[in-house]
């Protein structure tokens, strides 16, 4: 598989009813989204350090071709400086290991207040990376990565370090009309998007609107990207997020069935391979 989609997280109780089946249990919920959707962002690890145990028990709730994009703890990212945190990432990536074929990109997210002046810092820390063990994806928010001469140092940097630029599109809730605002919309950064590949993969984190009407134009300008990147080989990990969890499952189905009506070769949803498919969520 070319191409995995999924949500920042499986276990939201919400979405018993529409995504999952009534009465679902939460011992469940893996299970069931890894029988309809295809990756998982995995911040639970920004937040904790999930044990050997834990790991094994993802491995047997979900398929061999299902994929775990965890997200490098906030201890290690958020703390300053990255090469001080270096063997402790390490570290993390050799436990995550237990994961097998089921663990994908691991991704790095820096605050805000990670900019462009700390570029030999960065590097340093992206050189250091085990790339045997597992791909390593980049998400910068300070606003002078996004522009000259940064810009292009970074790219430079992660192309030849071969890592992952992880590319945020926050479009959707910033630029929606003034009554269709979300008050959640501030969490989220809103930067440029970067359409841009560094590595034989990329990682894409796409900030929905509720409302379908304020996604599609930027859907339509995702499904020509990530059609000449996937005809080209590359590697697509695809999450959806949405300031009203409840509609981010609905929201990635309706991305790939976009996808699937433009021909994009993508493989199966195993979504829709399910007959007895819980109630759905009203969209608008």
């Amino acid at each position: 598989m070319n191409f995995h989609i999924g949500c920042a997280v499986w276990s939201y109780k919400g979405w018993v009813g529409n995504f999952y089946p009534l009465k679902s249990r939460t011992s469940d919920f893996l299970r069931l989204y890894s029988a309809r959707l295809t990756a998982v962002e995995g911040n639970t690890t920004f937040y904790a350090i999930p044990d050997t145990d834990t790991l094994n028990r993802w491995v047997e709730q979900t398929p061999t071709n299902f994929k775990f994009c965890l997200k490098l703890p906030r201890e290690l990212t958020h703390q300053g400086l990255l090469a001080p945190a270096i063997s402790e990432a390490l570290n993390f990536l050799e436990r995550m290991q237990v994961l097998g074929d089921r663990l994908g990109p691991i991704f790095a997210q820096l605050p805000p207040s990670y900019s462009p002046n700390l570029l030999d810092d960065l590097t340093k820390f992206l050189a250091a990376w085990s790339h045997s063990q597992a791909p390593l994806a980049l998400e910068v928010r300070h606003p002078d990565w996004f522009v000259e001469p940064y810009q292009s140092q970074l790219t430079a940097i992660l192309q030849q370090l071969n890592i992952g630029r992880v590319l945020l599109d926050s479009r959707p809730i910033y630029n929606a009309p003034e009554e269709a605002q979300i008050s959640s919309e501030r969490r989220k950064p809103k930067l440029p998007v970067e359409f841009s590949v560094t590595a034989p993969f990329s990682l894409i984190r796409f900030i929905s609107h509720p409302q379908q009407q304020f996604n599609q134009v930027y859907w339509e300008e995702w499904v020509t990207h990530l059609d000449a990147w996937l005809r080209q080989g590359t590697q697509i990990y695809f999450f959806v997020h949405c300031p009203i969890e409840e509609r981010s499952p609905n929201n990635a189905r309706h991305f790939y069935q976009l996808l699937q009506q433009h021909n994009v070769p993508v493989p199966p949803l195993p979504w829709d391979e399910i007959t007895d498919a819980p109630m759905q969520l009203n969209l608008f």
